[in-house]
């Protein structure tokens, strides 16, 4: 009984946890870069990409040095004391990842064709106040290496990201670097772009933005399969203990309801054997 209850409640606890997100009001600030060792003729070697709610607000050539502000938010951005700093934090972040890339790049595809490194970092604000930061990794769009800043967890979702996780998982300098840049660097680029991307949405209902040039990093297909087959086998199985904890507690009410009749009548036998006696 105690055994099926619990396990009913952490079904019910892991549903939450995979279900959960932020709230519909919730705002997010994405910055997507992209390391390009060998890139095409007039391509840049290293791009940088900046959204707001997924919406693109700029684009920075870290190889050039050269800013393109792609919305209203962008100019507006551009004034910003902040932004500076923000372009210091972004190329010291680009330069980790170039200098890393040699360390992690897959394997099978060291000596093949170009390969093109990935990262989007993200931070939001939870319903309770708290900002909350995650990165995700990958090669040539495909999704490889997830970093969750709150925990310091890493978790490879495909097999390219291997030798990415066994080297900065055991690295402490790169963990806390994107753990600080996503946590604390753009939490602060959360809150000084919030009051000026809020101002916006009050006076036009759809800021003009810019497309997005980059390609987008997708999961592995059996990735998803298997996200999806845990959830439904999830549903299941707390469907089904959700029945047996229904039928067994009509069965305990049950038993209870007998019992409680039976001795009821023992009862009785026992208080009105003594005038029996006393009548004879």
């Amino acid at each position: 009984m105690g055994g099926s209850k619990s396990s009913l409640d952490f079904l019910v606890l892991l549903l939450i946890v995979l279900f959960s997100g932020t709230s519909s009001d919730a705002h997010s600030l994405s910055y997507n870069f992209t390391i390009d060792p060998r890139p095409r003729d007039g391509q840049p070697w290293c791009e940088v990409q900046g959204e707001v709610d997924q919406k693109v607000f700029l684009s920075y050539d870290c190889g050039r040095a050269k800013i393109k502000y792609l919305s209203p938010l962008g100019e507006e951005v551009k004034s910003m004391n902040a932004w500076e700093t923000q372009t210091d934090t972004l190329r010291d972040t680009v330069d980790l990842l170039k200098e890393q890339m040699p360390d992690i790049t897959p394997e099978k595809h060291t000596d093949k064709g170009p390969l093109t490194l990935q990262a989007r970092m993200t931070c939001w604000q939870e319903d309770n106040g708290h900002i909350s930061g995650s990165w995700q990794f990958g090669f040539n769009g495909q999704l490889c290496l997830l970093f969750d800043s709150d925990s310091g967890y890493w978790t490879m979702v495909h097999s390219k990201g291997r030798r990415m996780k066994e080297k900065w998982d055991n690295d402490r300098a790169v963990t806390e670097f994107f753990k600080n840049v996503s946590m604390a660097d753009c939490q602060r680029w959360y809150q000084d772009f919030l009051l000026s991307w809020e101002k916006m949405l009050k006076t036009t209902t759809s800021p003009t933005t810019g497309p997005s040039t980059m390609q987008p990093m997708a999961p592995d297909s059996s990735y998803s399969i298997w996200i999806t087959t845990g959830v439904l086998t999830s549903l299941v199985i707390i469907i089904v203990l959700a029945c047996i904890h229904y039928k067994k507690s009509l069965l305990d009410q049950s038993l209870f309801l007998f019992c409680r009749r039976r001795c009821s009548q023992e009862a009785r036998q026992v208080l009105c054997l003594p005038f029996s006696c006393s009548s004879v």
